[in-house]
This record gives C-alpha cells, structure tokens and sequence, in this order.
C-alpha cells in the first residue's frame, strides 16, 4: 500500500460535497476531501490488520506529510491501537514529530488519541511530553493535556499513575492564567473528566485555582461534582 492508493481509497469513499463545508468549518488552508471520519476509520483498521508495523510507520508518515486532511486523520489511525508490537518506538517518534505542526483541533486530536496510548505504554514518556507546556503553540500547549487524559480515568491508580497525575495536575496549574479559549477548554476537560473518577481532587484543585480560571472553565471543571 503506498500514498497514492491510500489517498485513492480515501477519496472513493468520500461526500465531494462536504468538502467545502469541511474547509469552511475547520479553518485551515489545506485540501479537504469530504470524507467521513467512520469511513477513514474503517479502512484504517484494515491497512492495521493487513501492513508490517514498518509499512504501516511508512505509509502513516506519508499521509501526514500529504498535508491533505482526511490523509492527516488516516495517519493518526493508523497508530490508534493499544498494543504495537513487537517495539512501538517508532510510533511514538513519529507521533512526536507531528505534534509541533498542529494548527486545527481535529487533527490533533486524532493525533492525541493515539499518542494517548502510546503514553499509558510507558508513563516515562511524559518526559518529553512535559517540553510541550511551554512551546509558544498553544496547540502543542493544550496536546499535553489532551494526550493525557487517560490519567484522569483510573479508579485505582498504581503509585507511578497516581504520580503521573499529580504531574499533570502541576502542568494545568500552571495553565490556569493562560487566558486562551482552547488552554482554558482543555484544563476544564481534563478536570471534569478526573471528577468522575477522584471528585476530591478535582474539588482541591478548583478550591486553589478556581477563582483565577475563566467562569466557562470552572463551571465545565466542576460539572459533575456535588453540589456544594
């Protein structure tokens, strides 16, 4: 399977016309297809089930550097599995490499999805992931959060988790004066989705840095806690 048979199947199964309604919608300037996030998926999960990991690594760089959107979210899935076998290395690297180009929230996070689990793989890897809260790309910025909310769904986390957490717990501290709507966005998730699982914590982190959060982000954060 090379880049142009990809793209070819990827085309055939896409809606000519949402293409510009896609455009409009993601503002970005680059080429849209019209095709469904589903249908991608699909033909993702058999490029996964039939490609080498080294083929799969290949073609996923390929369509990334396509810079043609529906190519960008197939590259994303094509590494969106739990298990890469037998060294998932190389989807990590080049998960990495594709971070400091995002520029759209849908793509990156597809990206995120599966660099979600290469974390989780190996939580040494929030390393690397931590050089990202202070890039100037605020996109880059909100990826740690995104990339990590694995963390905040564990009921019973193990001791190198639960520090995992506490890290990025820090990392959105350090967030809360940053007055961007997608920094802002992406604290608030983070923190909704941990009060599902540790509403104690998430109700001490509002408590200290609540009243400096913007009024949408807070209330998001605090959605699902109890009524004080």
């Amino acid at each position: 399977m090379n880049l142009a048979e990809a793209l070819a199947l990827i085309e055939a199964a896409a809606e000519p016309a949402k293409a510009a309604e896609m455009a409009a919608y993601h503002k970005v300037d680059r080429r849209y297809l019209g095709t469904s996030v589903p249908a991608i998926d699909a033909l993702a999960r058999d490029w996964r089930n039939d490609l080498p990991l080294d083929d799969r690594l290949a073609l996923a760089d390929d369509l990334w550097r396509s810079n043609i959107h529906e190519g960008r979210v197939a590259a994303a899935k094509l590494l969106a599995q739990a298990r890469i076998r037998p060294d998932d290395s190389g989807a990590w690297a080049l998960i990495q490499s594709w971070v400091p180009e995002f520029d759209a929230w849908a793509i990156a996070d597809h990206v995120c999805s599966a660099g979600q689990k290469r974390i989780m793989a190996d939580l040494s890897r929030l390393d690397a992931v931590e050089g990202w809260t202070t890039s100037d790309n605020f996109w880059v910025r909100r990826a740690a959060l995104v990339m990590t909310l694995p963390l905040t769904k564990l009921n019973f986390p193990k001791p190198e988790e639960a520090a995992a957490r506490e890290r990025v717990l820090g990392w959105a501290a350090a967030y809360v004066p940053d007055r961007d709507w997608f920094i802002q966005k992406a604290v608030a998730w983070w923190l909704r989705d941990l009060s599902k699982h540790d509403p104690a914590r998430t109700a001490a982190f509002l408590d200290e840095h609540g009243p400096q959060m913007k009024a949408f982000a807070r209330k998001e954060a605090a959605q699902y806690l109890p009524a004080a």
